[in-house]
């Protein structure tokens, strides 16, 4: 069911599909609710899962307003508060990940367990190849293109395609330092990357060691509550397509489920 509601000065788009425990998902930049797949429709199997458009993307009208991620938690935020949802567990894909992230370390009594994929928490994580890209943004790459089409088919302005991207490519160039921010979390937090993805391995490990992971199980010490999963053959783009991985993954963690070892009483 979709429907909007007035947040933070636009009328923001939301969908609510299935019964359970509340579940907020976050797409990333330049998408809507339809792109994050099938694998909205596996997780309302248990959730209630509400999918809402960020600020400039699908059915949600871009304001006067940078899209920083500050921004977007506030928004997220402030549609819990609009709808009467005192906490939930959080999904975020790339844009919707960092986005997350934020809401977590900012509103940490709204946040039960955080799932994020494809996500940093410094700007050196990110993948040389796409930090070398960064400088090179510039909305001709993105305007004029099918990408811009797709936009239009949902956008209440058909023609404010050019200002998303403008404030898209800034948000590539805001500062991200939450090294502390992060680690002080006590959120669990379930980071899903895949081997190829715009983020190194090694700053999604770093990432998890942030959060208390990395250490040896099986020495009698219970396991932290974050993890860290990591998708083979798997490029940045191709993360959110993997329906039944994801779910894998996603399912055990939001229901608080360890996987027992032949060591386990």
């Amino acid at each position: 069911v979709g429907a909007t509601v007035e947040v933070n000065g636009m009328a923001m788009y939301y969908e609510v599909s299935g019964q359970g425990d509340p579940l907020i998902v976050l797409h990333g930049a330049y998408m809507n609710i339809p792109a994050m797949g099938a694998i909205l429709p596996r997780l309302a199997e248990t959730h209630t899962v509400y999918a809402i458009e960020f600020q400039g993307h699908g059915r949600t009208p871009d304001i006067d307003r940078p899209i920083t991620y500050p921004n977007l938690a506030d928004d997220v935020a402030g549609f819990m508060d609009a709808l009467g949802i005192e906490k939930a567990d959080i999904f975020g894909y790339s844009m919707g990940a960092a986005t997350g992230l934020r809401l977590a370390i900012e509103h940490p009594e709204k946040v039960d367990r955080l799932v994020a994929a494809s996500v940093a928490y410094d700007t050196s994580g990110w993948q040389p190849a796409f930090v070398e890209f960064i400088p090179q943004m510039v909305p001709e790459l993105f305007v004029g293109t099918p990408m811009e089409e797709e936009w239009k088919k949902l956008a209440p302005n058909p023609n404010g395609f050019r200002a998303v991207v403008e404030k898209l490519i800034a948000l590539e160039h805001e500062p991200m330092a939450w090294e502390a921010e992060v680690k002080a979390l006590e959120v669990p937090v379930l980071i899903i990357a895949g081997d190829a993805d715009v983020s190194t391995l090694e700053h999604n490990v770093a990432l998890f060691r942030l959060l208390g992971g990395g250490g040896m199980g099986d020495m009698g010490a219970p396991l932290p509550a974050s993890r860290l999963a990591v998708l083979p053959a798997t490029s940045h783009t191709a993360v959110i397509n993997q329906v039944d991985l994801l779910h894998g993954f996603i399912e055990p963690f939001l229901q608080g489920e360890t996987p027992a070892g032949f060591m386990t009483p």
